[in-house]
């Protein structure tokens, strides 16, 4: 088994008080919406977003002051 690194270690931690808490939202529409709001404080950005859509929830986490995290796993639905 391969040793895990300490940005995918930090991210399941985030991930898992998160997921705890039950204050997350999925999704690009509710993500948009929670930046414009300025209800947001982490986004997490899958490998396979498209690069617009990429760029655009960077730019409103920037003007919103939330935190980007990219994923470093490919996430793919089953």
């Amino acid at each position: 088994m391969p040793k895990k690194t300490k940005t995918t270690d930090n991210l399941n931690s985030k991930l898992s008080l998160v997921l705890k808490s039950g204050k997350y939202k999925l999704g690009y529409k509710l993500a948009l919406k929670s930046l414009r709001q300025g209800q947001a404080k982490m986004i997490v950005i899958s490998n396979n977003c498209p690069a617009v859509r990429k760029t655009e929830l960077e730019y409103y986490a920037i003007l919103s002051s939330s935190k980007v995290l990219p994923c470093p796993l490919l996430v793919t639905a089953a």
